[in-house]
């Protein structure tokens, strides 16, 4: 069965965050439910539809931005009661919008997260997490990284509050009491978590997560381990999850999975016989989808999917049908209803360009006097700043709450800038369409290691007075390395010691400045062990630090070399002396260029390819076919279009990989005392005829 949702945008407010929309439930089946949203001016909006117009049922005054809103009540009865969570305080409404609660928390941090389940308020600021029942302090825990999302289990269905932290470091952290039970690595830092079903499934014990890079799993939390039942990898390079909920909009009994990313992509999937997700609708819409929920809006008896988008906007992916079918010979006739709205639209758009066109007008006036002052505009900022596994490269992704005039990238260090597929910006040095209201961009941004320094994004919205605000990122020394929970310990290693007169903070301080992916608090404890793989090469580096001592080993001597020298800059600065001793071992580069030796081939190829097409074409027009051809050949000229976009998406791609082979070759003899620059020269001619073998035997004995 095809599914087909019309869309319907029924009202905007300020911009949202995540999870901060919901449906009140509903008086009886299928009919019309109430919406409830907070935006981050502090307000609190109830609304129905009524005969095609949103009517407000409560709104509340501005306050502290709402970082979550959740419903809530007695267990087993209508989840009716509204909370939300500002700044570090509770506040609860009841549907009619009377505030019957106002929880001020001991959290010295912001609400990021919560969760609520009849009398117990689960809650987690940055690294912080607090468990209160009826408003009274019952269990914390602090968190090595970052919590982006808490969750409960049903305690109907299971006889132990169980909660589960999603954090930044790719785990979810199963709770008990104050204490974790046990972690569960994932396959992404996990951004979102949600009852399967809406209720944990038959057992209670089902959890789905979605993560920053766009992977969607489902874990069963049983009590002693997890049991992994699927996972969804991000094949189609789509955004990362920010919601998600059930809801049977398909109408086959089952309860699908609603899905809304941060690219403003919006996904059903539903279950086949062994319970596996299929995708069966997507939809994108401009800008990121921060809630989503299953419900009935629009019109009582149908369903529809109901999303809130960053700039505030409510919309529903509808069944309802937006035109009737006519019999031959019958005249379409638009109802009263229908009349009276377009009618009402066009007299409110009339309004609203007369009074923009005066607002104008008293601008220009009143800025032209000796007294004018004129306030810059406050505008909204939604980034991300993100690597990417798949293809070693960072997503720079800007959104603003109005349309983007124009956005200056500026870097101190040497980056290649890429295009991406989707964006409906452009990226060029050409003029672009000055009309398109393009309110989100993302851009790919590639850096190389051990250069590091800062990126900075100018953001210019249309909206006068001309305003900017500048956005600032840092580019790590080793900046392609992501966190990994395992390493393989038989790789041949070469190991960096540091010693001296340095507490435990500052070692991570040095690591944070380092490496991507690191908390910037020191974790718990008097050492700590931190696992990395490069993206690019998949090589590896473990770093074991403490008071007075740092211990790093990686398969890579670059890394080390790396390592080695922006950790003695940084000890310089703060006037400590360091013991710097290392060990190096041979093995390790040729098993690095063993593990570029595919890359690089593969890019030579490629390059070989794309300068045949040209010769190809010719000859093709030339003969008028191509059979006279070998079959490798003709692949070419069958795949020029695929090969030249391909080579055109990898600009200094070769470069980047001749790049770090020179690096392993001066790193290799720099531990040694000795300097190889001067031999550079013949290292790029053996690479521009490359052969590995004849690579091998130039690092062995030069």
């Amino acid at each position: 069965m095809q599914l087909a949702l019309n869309r319907a945008d029924y009202l905007q407010v300020g911009v949202t965050s995540q999870k901060t929309m919901k449906l009140l439930p509903a008086s009886k089946h299928r009919a019309t439910q109430k919406v409830v949203v907070g935006d981050q001016d502090g307000v609190v909006l109830c609304f129905g539809m009524k005969k095609g117009e949103a009517g407000a049922v409560f709104k509340t005054l501005p306050g502290q931005k709402i970082a979550r809103l959740e419903l809530g009540g007695i267990l087993n009865t209508p989840q009716e009661k509204i909370f939300i969570a500002a700044g570090s305080e509770i506040k609860g409404f009841t549907k009619r919008g009377k505030q019957f609660l106002s929880f001020e928390t001991n959290l010295t941090e912001s609400i990021k997260a919560m969760y609520v389940s009849g009398s117990d308020l689960f809650l987690s600021a940055s690294y912080i997490y607090n468990h209160y029942c009826d408003c009274k302090d019952q269990h914390y825990y602090l968190s090595g990284d970052k919590i982006n999302d808490v969750i409960c289990l049903p305690v109907d269905k299971v006889p132990r509050i169980t909660p589960i932290l999603a954090c930044q470091d790719r785990v979810l952290r199963v709770l008990q009491g104050s204490n974790v039970m046990y972690e569960i690595e994932v396959p992404g830092p996990p951004t979102v978590l949600a009852l399967h079903n809406g209720n944990g499934g038959d057992s209670g014990e089902d959890l789905v997560f979605g993560t920053l890079d766009g992977k969607l799993g489902l874990i069963q939390i049983t009590a002693s381990k997890p049991v992994h039942k699927w996972e969804i990898q991000n094949d189609k390079k789509r955004g990362g999850i920010l919601c998600m909920d059930s809801f049977d909009i398909v109408g086959d009994g089952v309860k699908d999975l609603l899905v809304g990313r941060d690219d403003g992509m919006v996904e059903v999937y539903s279950f086949d016989n062994a319970n596996e997700p299929v995708l069966r609708f997507d939809q994108m819409l401009s800008e990121s989808v921060t809630s989503i929920q299953g419900g009935c809006v629009g019109k009582d008896g149908y369903d529809e999917i109901v999303v809130s988008t960053y700039s505030g906007w409510i919309t529903g992916l509808t069944t309802e049908p937006t035109h009737k079918e006519n019999g031959p010979g019958e005249e379409l006739k638009i109802n009263q209803e229908m009349q009276n709205k377009i009618s009402s639209l066009r007299s409110e758009l009339e309004h609203l360009q007369y009074k923009v066109l005066q607002e104008r007008e008293n601008y220009q006036q009143s800025s032209q006097s000796s007294k004018a002052k004129s306030t810059v505009p406050s505008f909204s900022i939604n980034d991300k700043f993100t690597l990417n596994k798949d293809d070693a490269s960072y997503s720079l992704i800007l959104e603003v709450q109005t349309a983007i005039d124009n956005v200056l990238i500026q870097s101190d260090v040497p980056i290649d800038l890429l295009d991406v597929d989707k964006n409906s910006a452009v990226v060029s040095f050409s003029s672009c369409d000055s009309e398109a209201n393009t309110t989100r961009l993302e851009l790919k941004v590639r850096s190389i290691e051990g250069q590091y320094g800062t990126l900075q994004a100018y953001v210019t919205p249309r909206i006068q007075p001309k305003t900017c605000q500048v956005r600032q990122y840092h580019i790590r020394p080793l900046s392609l390395h992501q966190r990994t929970h395992f390493i393989h310990h038989d790789r041949p290693m070469n190991t960096l010691t540091l010693t001296g007169q340095f507490s435990f903070a500052e070692i991570h301080s040095w690591v944070v400045f380092c490496l991507p992916d690191v908390p910037e608090k020191p974790p718990a404890g008097e050492s700590v062990t931190f696992c990395f793989q490069n993206t690019f090469l998949d090589t590896q580096l473990e770093s074991v630090y403490r008071k007075g001592q740092g211990i790093f080993k990686s398969d890579n001597i670059s890394t080390i070399s790396i390592l080695k020298d922006v950790l003695s800059k940084e000890a310089t600065k703060r006037k400590i002396n360091l013991n710097i001793s290392y060990e190096i071992n041979e093995v390790s580069v040729k098993h690095t260029l063993k593990l570029i030796h595919p890359k690089l081939e593969y890019q030579l190829l490629l390059a070989k390819k794309v300068q045949l097409i040209d010769a190809l074409k010719e000859l093709q027009v030339h003969e008028g076919n191509t059979n006279f051809l070998i079959p490798e050949y003709r692949c070419i000229l069958e795949d020029a279009d695929h090969l030249q976009e391909e080579y055109k998406k990898q600009p200094a791609h070769l470069e980047r990989l001749y790049g770090m082979i020179t690096d392993l070759f001066i790193d290799k003899f720099k531990f040694k005392g000795t300097n190889v620059k001067s031999k550079v020269p013949l290292l790029l001619e053996i690479l521009d005829s490359y052969d590995q073998n004849a690579l091998v035997s130039f690092f062995d004995s030069a």
